[in-house]
């Protein structure tokens, strides 16, 4: 059985950093690609980052050059790291593998 389980997520100052950590069990890690989603209040949900098996990774523009991806394959995890937050980046943020969702942290950025 496949589980995820997002973490790290909190209130952070705009212009501010975040560690988010999806930690998968239930798959073989190395072999899948892992994505990170986010759902900001009355929007749809949106592909944020891709942590792909071969090593290569995706970002939807408006987090290029401040989001980084990291994977830990032995570890089974991804994390997502977030720099230069921005208030428009307020969601909860939830990780994905084989069609498989963790249930999100919560991420706000505020004053």
């Amino acid at each position: 059985q496949v589980q995820l389980v997002e973490s790290g997520g909190g209130l952070v100052q705009p212009g501010g950093s975040l560690r988010l950590s999806c930690a998968a069990s239930g798959i073989v890690f190395h072999r899948h690609t892992i994505s990170w989603y986010r759902q900001a209040p009355g929007q749809q949900r949106e592909l944020v980052a891709r942590s792909f098996d071969s090593g290569d990774t995706y970002f939807v523009d408006s987090v290029k050059g401040r989001f980084t991806i990291a994977r830990d394959n032995a570890k089974n995890t991804v994390y997502l790291l977030m720099n230069s937050l921005q208030v428009e980046d307020t969601a909860v943020y939830y990780c994905e593998a084989l069609n498989h969702w963790g249930k999100g942290t919560l991420v706000t950025i505020s004053l």
